[in-house]
């Protein structure tokens, strides 16, 4: 995000330059694919892999298990080591005897089982307690794009390049799923209805008009479908899918089958006739979504990314920008942050003096208008270049 003010005696103007949704037909879309531990990495450049190709492996850490043996024995904690039947680094299997204690001959027994499968990794002489590590879970990363492997970052992963239609969203939930597409309505202003979910939808990434209530969605979600892609939706039929409220800061971890992302904004919201041309064009192509949104710094958005494996992604220009234009009076904008989120609007004017916004912190602003003909001024940071 830049901007850049010029003022003279006799006027006064301000350029913004603000990002927008990246709605492409045929462009690079490349995606790093990271461990988060460090691992080995699987595949070398220049491979070709497909969207399931498991690219990089690690193991985590297992749990860790403490046990006050000391305590449970009766002794010492200095004591610990002489009645311990493992050492550290031995495995142990669950139910194990890892210590014992006897007296008067072996009349008077106590002993230790290991609580879980693991090794020994801890003795304590200070406070007599053996710490048991649980084995280690293993962490594989698949490519999610089939593509072309053009970086390896050594232990960690891989960068993969493909060339495909792209279409961000405003916000989503859920997280990274395979589909082919689906347009279940013949125009961008038809609502998904209960009546329209069938069998068809299992697998498929399917493709809404302007709208879809919660019994759409989890009706949705029990036919099996992978994915649902709609103008708009009410910000409580996001909650009353998911059974719990969310936030509109960070999403794309819920623990949900189906991924969904409206493209528009919050309520019944017309897709937009390009994205909608888009998804028609590619019915019955595989599509790679993702629910994840993060409205703040570092701003991520959800996304449908349908590649085109027929197209050599390296033949094609390499944006650092998603989109980048100017914003002056008569630029359509979308507000991205509340109170007007999803709203479109057209700039009315761009303000050179910072104003004070609710947390009393002064920010450059524009004025809008709403579709409604209501005028009101938000901060700059809260629009985005959209073409409505």
């Amino acid at each position: 995000m830049s901007g850049s003010v010029s003022s003279g005696k006799k006027a006064q103007s301000a350029h913004a330059y603000t990002p927008g949704l990246r709605v492409s037909p045929l462009s690079r879309v490349w995606k790093i694919r990271r461990l988060p531990l460090p691992g080995e990495v699987l595949v070398n450049k220049d491979d070709k892999v497909s969207y399931d190709t498991i690219v990089a492996r690690t193991n985590m850490p297992g749990d860790i298990r403490v046990v006050s043996a000391a305590a449970i024995l009766g002794v010492e904690p200095e004591e610990l080591p002489i009645y311990m039947k493992k050492k550290v680094g031995d495995p142990v299997k669950k139910d194990e005897i890892i210590a014992m204690y006897k007296a008067f001959f072996g009349l008077l027994k106590s002993e230790i089982k290991s609580p879980v499968d693991g090794y020994i990794e801890h003795i304590s002489e200070v406070t007599g307690q053996v710490i048991i590590r649980e084995p280690p879970i293993p962490v594989e990363v698949n490519a999610y794009i089939p593509g072309i492997v053009t970086e390896i970052i050594e232990k960690e992963g891989v960068r993969i390049d493909c060339a495909a239609t792209f279409i961000e969203g405003i916000f989503g939930i859920g997280g990274e799923r395979h589909g082919a597409v689906y347009v279940a309505v013949d125009s961008p202003d038809d609502e998904l209805t209960v009546d329209m979910v069938s069998s068809k939808w299992k697998d498929k990434i399917v493709i809404g008009g302007s709208y879809a209530s919660a019994e759409v969605m989890k009706k949705a979600m029990s036919v099996g479908a992978k994915g649902l892609v709609v103008g708009g939706m009410d910000f409580k039929d996001f909650s009353d899918f998911l059974g719990y409220e969310i936030g509109v800061a960070i999403t794309g971890r819920e623990d949900i089958p189906m991924t969904v992302i409206i493209t528009e904004g919050f309520g019944k919201m017309r897709m937009a006739k390009k994205t909608f041309d888009l998804l028609k064009q590619n019915e019955g192509e595989l599509a790679c979504i993702d629910g994840a949104t993060q409205i703040r710094a570092g701003v991520i958005r959800p996304e449908v990314i349908i590649p085109k494996l027929d197209v050599d992604p390296l033949s094609l220009p390499e944006e650092a920008e998603i989109y980048v234009g100017g914003m002056q009076p008569g630029t359509k904008v979308r507000v991205i942050r509340a109170p007007y989120f999803g709203a479109l609007a057209k700039v009315v004017s761009l303000p050179v003096e910072l104003q004070k916004v609710e947390t009393e912190s002064p920010v450059r602003v524009v004025e809008i208008e709403l579709q409604d003909g209501k005028r009101v001024i938000v901060p700059r940071a809260n629009v985005e270049l959209f073409e409505w």
